[in-house]
């Protein structure tokens, strides 16, 4: 079974930075692809998709990331990244990162791959 593992959170002032890491063990598909997801506080159980990496290498990034994170893919280790520059207190959440497949114009999670703990992202001053 596929294992996710998130790390490299912590609290950091508005405008710092802060590189998010993500583990993965198990069987992965050549046709998966990996996605940053976060849950701000107060919102049980609503995930936010802020980026991804397809299969292929293309990447996606929520309008409120864009131009201040940047996703990468290191395959060979099993690790992805999420760098995360010019943070805002609206950043402020849990970090989780999942497997993703990128069809119908929407990128889909897996419903039988478990969520990891999550990494809590703090901007506050």
């Amino acid at each position: 079974q596929v294992q996710l593992e998130e790390s490299g959170g912590g609290l950091v002032q508005p405008g710092g930075s802060l590189t998010l890491s993500c583990r993965t063990s198990g069987r992965i598909s050549s046709m998966d692809g990996m996605g940053w997801y976060r849950q701000a506080p107060g919102m049980s159980g609503n995930l936010d998709l802020v980026a991804a990496v397809d299969s292929g290498g293309s990447t996606f990034y929520s309008d409120s990331v864009k131009g201040r994170f940047d996703i990468s893919r290191d395959s060979a280790k099993n690790m992805t990244y999420l760098q995360m520059n010019s943070l805002k207190p609206e950043d402020t959440a849990v970090y989780y990162c999942m497997l993703v497949r990128y069809y119908g114009g929407v990128y889909h999670h897996p419903t039988g791959v478990p969520w990891g703990q999550g990494t809590q992202v703090t901007v506050s001053s």
